[in-house]
């Protein structure tokens, strides 16, 4: 049970005046991963301190934080103490190392939640993982009376599922538990999609409170660049583009950049598919440099094969370099590129890839895996990218974009993509979070 001097029968009182030593609210936003790698959630904090509130950020701390998380004095990190080595390593086959994760997860989560920090009026959760956060969230909201809010990215059972098959024990397990908790743990929820809303009130979920839809928006520091000069001198001081920024300037080579998390998820061999047939084609078309950043756990797997794919001479004028940039430099990068490249596969068919709408607050236009319901609510076709499903078709793309000697069909994509990222974080946040935190009228 928790400490006494924690647990609350009703609300916390709070002041309702502006100033740093009585915020307007306290909200605990939790992350059952790591918050550098978890822009949304990072969003939100940055939104509510912005509004005046505080903010307690529970998560594991393994990459670096957005300076406006750092720099806030009402946000306060709580780092969550990681699984041992052990637990994280593939040492253990799955059918140990995954419950003793999540006995480790429980306990450590509980600990935090309920004896390192103080009550809050809200509890704003990632989902995914479900499992054991939801749990663990209720128990503590229901001691503390706090309100809990569920933000739903995805679903935890339906990327279990992508490796473990629809019909493993575990999957069902975790599908049953997600939908009863959710169905009737949160005071309201955030989905990223309309299509996520509409599931959730039907089968299994059966969601009775508030679904809100809260679209990703771009960041502040996500723009588009006017400036020549300004591109200019970027694509000459990174090491990656260096060597290209002339002919990138000219429009002699085109550049393409794409985010992964280098999973499952994110079929990377489409890309180096659809690359191999560009460069087979007969027709004369201008080299390309694609410039892939991120961090995960196949990444080594496609190096090999880029290089392999390199040293046969299947990848002629194309060269593929990976990169891992600060935050700003990210968001120059996306400025000056040609067309991003989105590989994401929906599990679950109603989620959206937050790195679309960082390109199109960059003004980047977007070509993707378009195969699930929710893309056309991000991605108009032929106004702002284009969409595939086959490397034959993303290859195809390439070909009609980049042929285009004038540069009339990216010049017209990326005004739609001007104009899709010209609504900003703020300005959704508050409609929708902030009305419901009491933070915006």
């Amino acid at each position: 049970m928790l400490p006494t001097r924690y647990v609350r029968h009703s609300p916390p009182k709070e002041t309702t005046t502006s100033s740093v030593n009585e915020p307007k609210i306290s909200v605990q936003v939790l992350v059952l991963g790591d918050i550098g790698r978890s822009p949304r959630m990072q969003y939100h904090a940055m939104s509510i301190a912005k509004h005046g509130g505080r903010v307690d950020f529970i998560g594991y701390q393994e990459s670096t934080l957005n300076p406006g998380l750092v720099e806030n004095s009402l946000i306060t990190i709580v780092p969550l103490q990681p699984p041992p080595s052990l637990l994280r390593s593939n040492t253990l086959p799955f059918i140990f190392a995954g419950p003793l994760k999540v006995l480790w997860q429980i306990w450590s989560l509980y600990y935090t939640l309920g004896y390192q920090t103080k009550p809050a009026r809200w509890l704003l959760v990632q989902n995914p993982p479900s499992i054991p956060t939801l749990f663990i969230a209720l128990i503590i909201c229901f001691f503390r009376n706090t309100h809990l809010i569920i933000d739903w990215h995805n679903y935890g059972w339906t990327i279990l599922a992508g490796t473990k098959g629809p019909t493993h024990p575990f999957v069902m397990l975790s599908k049953h538990y997600e939908a009863i908790l959710g169905s009737f743990a949160p005071t309201a929820s955030f989905t990223v999609t309309n299509a996520m809303a509409k599931q959730l009130r039907s089968r299994p979920y059966n969601v009775r409170s508030p679904i809100l839809t809260l679209h990703d928006r771009p960041a502040a520091i996500f723009q588009p660049i006017s400036n020549s000069e300004a591109r200019r001198a970027f694509l000459a001081r990174i090491p990656e583009t260096s060597g290209f920024a002339a002919a990138i300037m000219a429009g002699e080579t085109k550049l393409l950049v794409s985010s992964t998390s280098w999973t499952p998820d994110e079929d990377f061999s489409l890309l180096l598919t659809a690359l191999c047939h560009y460069a087979e084609s007969t027709d004369k078309l201008p080299p390309i440099l694609a410039i892939i950043t991120g961090k995960g756990p196949q990444k080594q797997m496609y190096l090999d094969r880029i290089a392999s794919l390199t040293s046969t001479s299947k990848l002629q004028n194309i060269t593929v370099a990976t990169a891992w940039l600060t935050a700003q430099d990210y968001a120059t990068l996306l400025a000056c590129a040609d067309l991003g490249v989105c590989l994401h596969k929906s599990s679950s068919g109603v989620d959206l890839p937050m790195k679309v709408v960082d390109m199109f607050g960059a003004g980047l236009p977007v070509v993707g895996y378009a195969a699930y319901e929710s893309w056309e609510e991000l991605v108009k076709e032929g106004i702002n990218g284009r969409g595939f499903t086959k490397s034959e078709e993303l290859a195809a793309v390439f070909e009609e974009l980049f042929a285009d000697r004038e540069g009339k069909q990216l010049a017209r994509l990326r005004k739609g993509a001007v104009e899709e990222g010209s609504r900003r974080w703020d300005e959704e946040w508050d409609s929708v979070a902030g009305r419901l935190f009491g933070l915006c009228d």
